[in-house]
């Protein structure tokens, strides 16, 4: 399945299996695992040394490791494109399931 299939959602539980077979190269993975824990990195040094323009940095790397592994190593395009909402919380959840080992890292 494809991330240029015109198929919608209805929900996120709907998503999410389509989602992960768009981060099937484990590469690709992995990137979206460092973007994201550099994410949250920034996210408490801002919070902790009070220099808010560090937030400005936090899409960048997020979504710069992902697409960098969608466009490399996935050859694909991120689904962040047609389902935004939907793709930021598969991110988020795919992070967690990598955590925990629920998928592979």
């Amino acid at each position: 399945m494809s991330t240029q299939t015109a198929e919608r959602f209805s929900s996120f539980a709907d998503f999410y299996p389509f989602y992960l077979a768009e981060h099937s190269n484990r590469a690709c993975r992995r990137l979206h695992f460092m973007g994201s824990l550099l994410v949250l990195i920034i996210l408490g040094y801002a919070l902790v040394s009070q220099k808010w323009v560090w937030l400005l940095a936090m899409p960048l790397v997020g979504y710069g490791f992902a697409w960098i592994g969608h466009f490399v190593f996935e050859k694909n395009r991120p689904a962040t494109f047609q389902y935004p909402l939907y793709s930021f919380l598969g991110d988020w959840v795919m992070f967690k399931d990598m955590l925990t080992r629920r998928i592979p890292l």
